[in-house]
């Protein structure tokens, strides 16, 4: 927030809790800077959020002064929901600029960046879901399934799943038509993972998730495809 909202923030609160009114000038302007501190990173409005709103929820229900930590909490609880339910996926469609034969996939991992950072904001809504029925998706899903290995019944599937939680997730991710990170190799100068093998931390020791960067250009690589697929 900028001091401005933080500044009407602080007054609505003050009409809905007269408690909160502060005849000192000094001590206003000092609640004034801390909270500006401590709100500096968190939104006025942003897609499913209002601080206002919450102002309100919390003097409604708790009988203690609000703090400005009792609004930067439930943001910083908002957003991580918000980039949970974010599957990340890439429409290529949305982003006709970027030119499909770009072998550097650097076009799609910034917009796919700017994409992600303007979720976590608040500017724009999540997406949180991708139908995959007919069509180029559905036979990429045919596609990638086919290429992690030979069909096994479900119910054996899902006896298995436990025991083999990396091939599960990547068969996971080519249903729901997320990007694969093992679809690319790591570029991460520390790891650099080749293709269909797990990344590893600082000791060679294999990681749970894959590196930030793996999963950037996977995404760049699944959405340039995609487009590829679409424009034949």
């Amino acid at each position: 927030m900028t001091p401005r909202e933080v500044a009407a923030l602080i007054a609505y609160v003050v009409r809905l809790d007269p408690r909160l009114a502060l005849d000192d000038q000094a001590a206003a302007a000092e609640r004034l800077a801390q909270w500006c501190d401590l709100l500096d990173d968190v939104p006025a409005t942003a897609h499913g959020w209002d601080a206002a709103r919450v102002a309100r929820d919390y003097i409604a229900r708790n009988p203690y002064h609000i703090q400005p930590s009792d609004i930067s909490r439930p943001w910083h609880t908002h957003k991580a929901d918000v980039m949970s339910r974010h599957v990340g996926t890439f429409e290529p469609t949305a982003h006709p600029e970027i030119n499909p034969d770009d072998e550097t996939g650097d076009a799609y991992v910034a917009a796919l960046r700017a994409e992600r950072q303007a979720v976590a904001a608040g500017h724009i809504a999540p997406v949180t879901h991708r139908a995959i029925t007919a069509g180029p998706p559905a036979a990429e899903v045919e596609r990638r399934l086919a290429a992690l290995g030979e069909y096994m019944p479900r119910s054996v599937k899902q006896v298995l799943a436990e025991y083999r939680p990396r091939r599960t997730e990547r068969e996971r991710a080519a249903v729901e038509g997320r990007p694969d990170a093992l679809d690319v190799p790591c570029a991460y100068e520390h790891c650099l993972a080749p293709v269909g093998k797990p990344c590893r931390n600082a000791h060679r020791q294999e990681r749970a998730k894959p590196h930030p960067t793996r999963l950037d250009h996977a995404a760049a690589h699944y959405a340039r495809r995609q487009k590829q697929e679409t424009a034949a």
